[in-house]
């Protein structure tokens, strides 16, 4: 939901956008969840192959296949330009990349158990060994360095130890960190590559941490101080599943930054990469760690955020701190995706700071301060970060409608980058038949 306010003659408006119902739950599920919206379908296990891709490029499980060299620009397919030129139209080098390190989220996923009933549910079904060999993601040059657990904060009563186990499942395995160790590859990236990959949603006690949408403060530090007044806050959800931990597992921010510690002084002394990467939740773990790492890190190479689907984070003073801090951040958006669209709501405030710059406007630019405030009052005040690849299922002639489950999915994203040309001709079947009308 984004909220903007726009000025003409003297006079302001507010335009806003709401999103529509989602799909009622399972009545199997009522007892324990009936408050609760049903975006579990929206973050199954996802098959790449189930989509009818255009023999133009398609997607391939096998990523040792067809790739190009980026080694000569990799710090600009990295984003440290903001992939300046690189998204409209879209470059087929930086879409393989992207491509590429979606695959990595698809296997975290397929790597997912989420069988209920199964004794080893919420854990990871593989060896580190064979992950990617065993979720269809062969010969990846990368080897798995560290799996993953994300924890919830919330303070279960105690009645719910009548309710099935997974109900209560409060630690899961999230993800994993893998670094390149295939010489060809290194060669063809550039660089030695470290990814950090996060699948979405799956456990009862993750959907409630979703839900937690107002804004709380990131843990104060030397280094985390607001560029102005506000202090850089986050979605509450969100920070207690990277920052929680128990007795017997640590957090996920404390596995992390002990991992990146170890791979630094391995690998810092040369060329290196940090590429983090995830849908949905995954996405805004992902720029969580990322704004940890260089924050944690002084020292620490390139960090690049490949986001899917991802919603909203924290709030402009988080963005502007996100900004300076270094770790660069692209947004895979469907514009057809609710989940992008939440939670809070965005004030536009580029356009108040630009109608300060006239004095006839100073009662609108008030107004509009004042409207700012309000919302920020609410803690559900949040800003966009990084650049943005905008899609849109509609322009696929493969998708048929603009299902909210279907449009949210990993695989609809990769379907989509994978045809994706320009903002002028958006898809590539598109293309084609545009290109065989004028010749």
């Amino acid at each position: 939901m984004k909220l903007s306010i726009r000025t003409f003659s003297h006079k302001a408006t507010i335009t806003s956008c709401t999103l529509t119902q989602l799909p009622t739950l399972n009545p199997k599920h009522m007892t324990l969840t009936h408050n609760l919206p049903n975006w579990q379908h929206l973050l199954n296990p996802v098959d790449i192959s189930s989509l009818a891709l255009t023999p133009v490029t398609p997607i391939t499980t096998n990523p040792t296949a067809g790739k190009q060299p980026v080694r000569k620009s990799w710090m600009d397919y990295q984003g440290f330009n903001n992939w300046e030129n690189l998204l409209d139209p879209l470059d087929d080098n930086l879409r393989g990349e992207i491509i590429r390190y979606g695959q990595f989220v698809d296997a975290a996923y397929k790597a997912f158990e989420f069988d209920p009933d199964s004794n080893f549910y919420a854990t990871c079904k593989y060896s580190k060994a064979s992950l990617f060999e065993k979720s269809g993601l062969p010969g990846t040059g990368y080897r798995i360095t560290k799996n993953l657990r994300a924890t919830s904060g919330i303070q279960l009563p105690s009645w719910i130890e009548k309710a099935p186990s997974w109900v209560a499942t409060q630690s899961s395995w999230i993800g994993y960190v893998a670094v390149c160790q295939d010489k060809e590859e290194i060669a063809r990236l550039g660089r030695r590559d470290v990814v950090i990959a996060f699948r979405g949603t799956a456990t009862c006690l993750e959907w409630l941490e979703n839900l937690r949408a107002t804004l709380t403060q990131l843990p104060s530090s030397p280094n985390n101080s607001g560029l102005d007044n506000c202090e850089p806050m986050v979605e509450s959800g969100f920070l207690s599943l990277y920052t929680s931990g128990t007795d017997l597992t640590p957090s996920l921010q404390q596995m992390l930054r002990q991992e990146i510690a170890r791979l630094l002084q391995s690998y810092g002394n040369e060329p290196l990469s940090i590429t983090l990467t995830g849908h949905s939740l995954g996405a805004a773990l992902a720029t969580l760690a990322a704004y940890d790492i260089k924050t944690t890190f002084n020292r620490s190479p390139l960090v690049t955020v490949f986001s899917f689907a991802g919603p909203r984070v924290g709030n402009s003073s988080f963005r502007r701190n996100l900004d300076k801090k270094g770790p660069k951040v692209l947004r895979i958006v469907n514009s057809d995706d609710v989940i992008t669209k939440v939670p809070g709501f965005v004030v536009d405030d580029n356009e108040r700071r630009h109608l300060a710059c006239y004095r006839g406007f100073r009662k609108a630019v008030e107004f509009q301060n004042w409207i700012h405030q309000k919302v920020e009052d609410t803690q559900l005040s949040y800003a966009e970060v990084g650049k943005e690849l905008r899609l849109s299922s509609k322009d696929s002639p493969y998708l048929m409608g603009t299902n909210v489950s279907t449009c949210h999915e990993l695989s609809t994203y990769l379907h989509l980058v994978d045809n994706f040309q320009s903002s002028k001709c958006p898809f590539k079947a598109t293309a084609k038949r545009l290109f065989s009308k004028k010749h």
